[in-house]
């Protein structure tokens, strides 16, 4: 067998879950059968059953005016990558950047497409701010896709759910529910400080840390929010870049600089750090915080979880499916305003945020015990060996069936 996965995102270009997910997975899976990876950028690597192939967006688009210029660009990707694919039994897409690719290849090809959601547009209103009339575009990329393919792959149960409503048209039966993963060799706890003591961390300080994109789906900026809520000398760490846009970027810096004086302990890491960094973080960290507004799986608690550290984060999406209160951490009750799909009550969740940090912040011995049973539940819930099993065998289903379902 022989499958072709279509991605924005592939090393060295990562900066979401997305793009880690695919990763493992088409590493995994080439243990097995051949893997063809068709992503944006400059890629062209060939192992024994794994071939990565990178494309460029047309550079007629360079010109093109206004935010609605990604969604052009991840057009011209997606048809730059489909021209050639010899031999695929199966396609799969993974967010609405390469959706269309999908589309496209089942018609040309006549093969079965697989489409992973890794979130919905229809549930991310705030990306009319990064993409402009573009969102237009990707979300009508994205329902054609999904309502299109053969199967789709949901990430959590509760975005099966939200698919089947967002999406009425598509069949309860082709929505397949497989999680994300984790590499447990990869990520495990680590000695190493050398990563803190060069960003200015305090080894010997307890700390709250945050990773992610400076993104309105993350929720970075409520957490810094919360900070105005917390003991004045508590040590808090933002790995935090890759803004969204130039507007998010400035209200970023708006809010940490206006929180410093009281709180003189924050640390703002303003890049997407290295993976052998972001390990040393995560293990020395007292607590890692993911105060996302919107989020189908949460991958970063996986990875948090796994280097022994407790998590303190939104109840939402399928964080709710990662993080067992008062197991493995804490989760923040939210509710979400229907218009914006943001905080409700932004200051109450601010302080909901800052009272289970500093709750566990005052609990060594329950940090502790938090941070062994996520350990332990990542083991035992979310390997990729597991998570590749389940996506080759739906594979297997539909190439048997063909295309035609």
């Amino acid at each position: 067998m022989k499958v072709a996965l279509f991605t924005r995102e592939y090393p060295p270009y990562i900066y979401g879950g997305a793009g880690v997910h695919v990763d493992y997975l088409s590493r995994e899976l080439a243990k097995i059968i051949d893997v063809e990876v068709h992503c944006f950028g400059d890629q062209d690597t060939r192992s024994r059953r794994l071939v990565v192939s990178g494309h460029e967006p047309w550079p007629e688009l360079e010109d093109s005016a206004g935010k609605f210029r990604a969604a052009l660009e991840a057009l011209s990707v997606n048809l730059a990558s489909i021209r050639k694919l010899e031999g695929v039994d199966v396609v799969h897409t993974h967010t609405w950047y390469a959706a269309m690719a999908g589309f496209w290849a089942k018609k040309l090809y006549g093969v079965p497409q697989v489409l992973t959601t890794h979130s919905l547009e229809p549930l991310r209103a705030w990306k009319a701010e990064q993409l402009g009339s573009g969102y237009v575009m990707s979300s009508w990329m994205e329902r054609t896709a999904i309502e299109a393919a053969e199967a789709v792959i949901a990430v959590s149960n509760e975005t099966r759910a939200d698919i089947l409503r967002v999406y009425p048209a598509i069949r309860p039966e082709r929505v397949h529910v497989i999680y994300n993963g984790i590499d447990l060799d990869e990520y495990r706890p680590v000695t190493d400080t050398s990563a803190l003591a060069a960003y200015g961390v305090d080894s010997k300080r307890p700390y709250i840390l945050f990773v992610g994109r400076i993104t309105r789906q993350k929720g970075v900026t409520h957490l810094v929010d919360a900070i105005r809520y917390l003991p004045a000398e508590t040590q808090v760490v933002l790995c935090a870049g890759a803004p969204d846009t130039p507007e998010i970027a400035a209200e970023m810096r708006s809010k940490v600089e206006a929180v410093r004086p009281g709180h003189p302990r924050v640390i703002w890491i303003e890049k997407m750090v290295s993976k052998p960094e972001v390990i040393q973080l995560y293990t020395h960290a007292t607590v890692f915080c993911c105060p996302s507004v919107y989020e189908p799986f949460g991958i970063i608690n996986l990875e948090a979880m796994a280097c022994h550290t407790a998590v303190v984060a939104s109840a939402t999406g399928g964080i709710k499916e990662v993080v067992v209160d008062g197991e493995t951490g804490y989760l923040v009750p939210f509710a979400a305003d229907p218009a914006t799909g943001m905080p409700a009550d932004p200051d109450r969740f601010a302080r909901d945020l800052a009272a289970r940090c500093a709750a566990l912040l005052q609990q060594p011995g329950l940090v502790k015990r938090m941070g062994e049973a996520g350990r332990r539940r990542v083991e035992e819930r979310f390997s990729w060996r597991a998570i590749a099993a389940q996506t080759l065998e739906l594979y297997r289903q539909l190439a048997g069936k063909g295309a035609g379902l």
